[in-house]
């Protein structure tokens, strides 16, 4: 999806003017929503959630889902469509969150808020259905570096991580970076405008709850398995390719996937590209296999 001349781009905006256009823009490519047993919405430790039950009896394996969007833009109902989509197809019970977004509140915000749902998830999902004892993390762009951070930080927690075209690290300096920088939907410019919404004045992007592939090898020999979506022209593509081989000689198991051809941001456009749909299936082709 290249960039329409003369169309304002979410990094040409307000934060918050971003928000409302991106948001809207999700829910149309997003398709239709899938009927699940049942949607609520709930508070985790402070932190707002969607949960989102499959059909058949419990207690049902439980998601994490952290929605992407660079730290600034992007909500839990905005990823509504890829959430019910989650639940139905793999049977889990899924926590989407809407973590505190940046620039009103920069890193750690949102790595605090995961953390919070992941550990009020640990003691409450029982009473309502979830199963704690196969618990799987996951998300998108953002969201999957978020996913990674927490697997990375509460080892023995998660089976799976499911990381979709994740940014591992926030200096950029491979060559993916360069080659698929302009005229896509994600570029320089635009990851210049998130990250330093994101990481404000003292954040320093090689921390490794900032960029997990500046984690240690001991934190990721315990990190969970690993499945890692790349897109073949993404700024980001390379630096999830190194994260995923970075697990794998740690020790982890990773199955890692570049979808040629797509652009940073397919996972979420079912309705436009129909690549998508592959995409969500085996992701939750791999929630499946987490427990079998």
């Amino acid at each position: 999806m290249a960039m329409q001349p003369g169309v304002p781009q979410l990094h040409e905006l307000s934060a918050a003017e971003a928000r409302s256009v991106g948001d809207e823009m999700w829910v149309n490519l997003g398709g239709e929503p899938a009927a699940v047993a049942r949607a609520e919405d709930a508070v985790a430790n402070g932190v707002p959630v969607k949960l989102y039950w499959p059909e058949g009896e419990g207690p049902h394996p439980v998601l994490i889902w952290i929605h992407g969007g660079g730290w600034t833009v992007g909500s839990a109902a905005a990823s509504d469509a890829t959430a019910r989509d989650l639940s139905r197809l793999a049977g889990y019970l899924v926590v989407s969150v809407d973590y505190r977004l940046a620039p009103e509140h920069p890193f750690p915000a949102a790595v605090e808020d995961v953390r919070a749902v992941a550990t009020w998830v640990s003691s409450e999902i029982g009473v309502l259905g979830g199963d704690t004892t196969r618990m799987a993390v996951g998300g998108d762009s953002a969201g999957a570096n978020l996913s990674a951070v927490l697997a990375n930080e509460l080892p023995g927690t998660f089976g799976l991580q499911a990381l979709v075209y994740p940014a591992t690290d926030l200096t950029h300096p491979f060559p993916s970076y360069e080659e698929n920088g302009e005229g896509l939907l994600l570029t320089k410019d635009a990851l210049a405008w998130f990250q330093g919404h994101y990481l404000g004045e003292d954040a320093d992007p090689r921390d490794p709850r900032v960029s997990p592939l500046y984690a240690d090898a001991a934190t990721l020999a315990a990190a969970p398995p690993a499945l890692v979506i790349t897109a073949g022209y993404d700024p980001l593509r390379d630096e999830g390719e190194a994260y995923a081989q970075r697990l794998r000689e740690a020790g982890v198991t990773v199955e890692q996937v570049r979808y040629e051809g797509q652009i940073h941001g397919f996972f979420s456009m079912p309705a436009a590209i129909p690549t998508a749909r592959e995409a969500i299936e085996r992701v939750t082709s791999a929630l499946r296999r987490a427990w079998a």
